[in-house]
């Protein structure tokens, strides 16, 4: 990366320029590996001002993964516009895209070292859930009561989306459209059992 002249900002965009500078490295590299004062010569600062925005290096990195997880949702938000079943498909397929286009970041964040730290699990939790609340909310609209067994599929759904996803990414032994295919059907069969799962579909 090129090394950019120093330029007076707000504190607001500041603190996003280091963000976004964090989040470019991440696709390149695992987290722990994101050096503070490489971040700072990317934005023109001195170290100093770096830890002015963030109190360490571990709140700088998980901003990042918190940066990471907002955009992610942003770029797959539903959109309620669609029928229920076209609108799954159409955030699976955001979904794939997203997360092929950025696949560095999204296996360093699931399955790095940052993984095993206490408070970047639940960053990561915190984007599951708000994952997992967005498809519940929809529930009903296809005649699915939001129940604690509907609300346990959809965290199950989640969960085999992201391993199949990065199994996918690692060796992609079929299509991108059948990748979505097969996520889109995981979703009412595990909530509605396969027979009305069926008729969902059709």
């Amino acid at each position: 990366m090129e090394v950019v002249k120093r330029t007076r900002m707000s504190p607001e965009d500041r603190r996003a320029q280091l963000l976004e500078l964090g989040a470019r490295m991440l696709a390149e590299r695992p987290l722990e590996q994101i050096s503070v004062e490489e971040i700072a010569d990317q934005a023109g600062v001195s170290r100093g001002l770096l830890f002015h925005y963030f109190a360490s290096k571990h709140d700088f990195h998980l901003a990042i993964v918190r940066h990471a997880g907002a955009d992610m949702l942003v770029h797959t938000e539903p959109d309620p516009a669609l029928e229920p079943i076209e609108m799954l498909r159409t955030a699976v397929a955001a979904y794939v895209d997203y997360v092929s286009d950025n696949r560095n970041t999204y296996v360093s964040l699931l399955r790095g070292s940052a993984s095993g730290d206490e408070e970047m699990r639940e960053e990561f939790e915190r984007t599951r859930a708000a994952m997992a609340d967005r498809i519940i909310a929809y529930l009903p609209r296809v005649g699915i009561t939001p129940d604690a067994r509907a609300a346990l599929a959809v965290r199950g759904w989640i969960a085999f989306v992201e391993e199949a996803t990065i199994s996918w990414l690692r060796d992609a032994r079929i299509t991108r459209e059948e990748l979505i295919d097969l996520h889109v059907a995981a979703l009412p069969a595990v909530t509605l059992g396969a027979s009305a799962a069926a008729a969902l579909l059709q």
